[in-house]
């Protein structure tokens, strides 16, 4: 038998529910944390400008990975595949940003 699953009440205020487009997202972290700073970047303007930040511990970030995930999988099935163009390291649009050197296997 699986366990009951619990129901949460999520309110979502009026300034929240507008939402804010970002195109940029910076990833940064620490042993305890991760961090997801979302900007928008216009093309042709060296400058960027980070719209919110959410703070997350290591494992509710892949908690949201795998969230994240399973919502694209159920849209693309809906909806298609989801095309990404250009190379993956261009400077508009999603990246990471590391601040320590990933380890090397050996």
């Amino acid at each position: 038998m699986q366990p009951k699953q619990q129901q949460i009440n999520v309110q979502l205020g009026e300034k929240e529910s507008e939402g804010i487009y970002s195109n940029l997202a910076l990833i940064v972290y620490s042993p305890s944390e991760i961090i997801f700073d979302f900007a928008r970047m216009m093309p042709g303007v060296p400058k960027a400008k980070v719209y919110s930040r959410v703070i997350m511990t290591p494992q509710h970030a892949k908690m949201f990975l795998n969230a994240l995930e399973g919502n694209i999988k159920k849209y693309e099935d809906q909806f298609g595949a989801i095309m990404v163009h250009g190379k993956p390291d261009k400077s508009i649009g999603f990246q990471s940003q590391y601040t320590q050197e990933p380890k090397k296997e050996e």
